[in-house]
């Protein structure tokens, strides 16, 4: 085993849990972040991310990325610059797997139309919604709600993207329970866990793009970065047809941008003279992109929205599924008696509360559950080709 830099974070000294638990050697001879790494793949909530939206909305291809084809690949990458950088592996992996699990279903536009029914009562956000996915709903065990994850777990995962000035309010309740020094940076592990989202989707959904037809190599190729990385890959295989080199396109720029985040962290961590773990938190952010590789990664960013998460097919799905969950929240809040039974049972009787319960509930579907209840509660619902 790799010995650990100074600034890892390291189970023996974590802050522990919202609930003693007894040591339980009998489930195997795991540390505290292992334990955590594995009861989140062992969560219905993450279970259920292999039928969520990545980019394409409840897609009928069988090789479109979703939620967990996603989080597993935001954890190979961000297991490759943990070990380079001497950082705990397991709760950088433990990080990459959760990041997405308060995402409800149809992504960034079941995301919206909940932020609007929710408009009254505090709104919705996927990374709050993560944390009372983990501390409150998905509750395997007897004695507590939630899955009773590390502190240092919980604090990466309210802080995927650095301090928080203004939570939400799941995160206001999140937090009130279990502090988590919201102003504060989190550990290098959840900073690396935050770029490998960035790295794996960047890349991986040109892949997604190209092989849905709603990007070309020509549209690419108008992008520095990738034009210079086709330039490399085709003079490494002069011979190999262009059709055959896409997947190696994508697979160089993922490595020039691992190799970037580890040299520029490298350098980073070393002007901020960083000692112990406790020192990252004071030192801001750490784990990053050089300023060459940023402003190319921005470009891209800036192309991938223009040309595929703002495609005309794109967006006519998204307002679909956008009246999909709009209209499922109108009619549990009109009837919650059409919720399953425990969910009913268990509505408050006051708002708040009571909208963001029927909230929980929707949130927690998959695409095509969230389908076939609108059909069952609501009525007919016209989808888009391939949706």
């Amino acid at each position: 085993m790799t010995t650990p830099a100074p600034w890892a974070s390291e189970p023996v000294r974590s802050r522990g849990r919202l609930h003693k638990e007894q040591d339980d050697t009998q489930r195997g001879p795991r540390d505290a972040f292992q334990r955590d790494r594995d009861r989140i793949v062992h969560s219905i909530s993450f279970r259920r991310l292999r039928h969520k939206t990545q980019v394409f909305l409840a897609p009928d291809g069988d090789h479109f990325r979703v939620r967990l084809t996603h989080s597993i690949e935001v954890a190979q990458i961000g297991r490759t610059i943990a070990r380079a950088l001497g950082l705990n592996e397991d709760l950088t992996e433990a990080l990459c797997l959760a990041h997405d699990i308060g995402h409800p279903p149809f992504g960034h536009a079941g995301e919206d139309a909940l932020k609007a029914a929710l408009s009254g009562q505090g709104g919705f956000d996927h990374n709050g919604h993560t944390l009372r996915a983990l501390m409150e709903i998905d509750s395997p065990y007897p004695r507590w709600n939630g899955l009773n994850l590390t502190w240092e777990t919980l604090e990466g995962l309210a802080k995927h993207n650095g301090p928080v000035k203004s939570p939400g309010w799941a995160l206001v309740e999140a937090n009130a329970a279990f502090p988590f020094d919201l102003g504060r940076w989190p550990s290098l592990e959840a900073q690396v866990a935050a770029i490998a989202d960035d790295i794996a989707y960047d890349n991986h959904d040109i892949d997604d793009g190209l092989r849905a037809g709603l990007l070309s190599l020509d549209q690419l190729l108008e992008v520095p970065v990738v034009a210079r990385g086709w330039a490399a890959t085709l003079a490494r295989f002069p011979d190999v047809t262009s059709e055959r080199l896409t997947g190696e396109l994508v697979r160089s720029q993922i490595g020039a941008m691992v190799n970037d985040v580890i040299a520029e962290t490298r350098a980073r961590l070393a002007a901020a003279d960083i000692e112990t773990a406790d020192d990252v938190r004071g030192a801001g952010q750490l784990v990053g992109f050089s300023r060459a590789m940023r402003d190319e990664e921005r470009a891209l960013k800036k192309f991938m929205y223009a040309c595929l998460y703002h495609h005309p097919h794109q967006m006519a799905a998204a307002d679909a599924a956008h009246g999909v969950v709009a209209g499922l929240f109108a009619a549990y809040h009109a009837d919650p008696a059409l919720m399953p039974d425990g969910w009913a049972a268990r509505l408050p009787e006051s708002e708040p509360a009571r909208s963001r319960h029927i909230a929980d509930f929707i949130a927690g579907m998959t695409d095509r559950y969230a389908v076939n209840r609108y059909r069952e509660v609501v009525g007919r619902v016209d989808l888009p080709e391939g949706f």
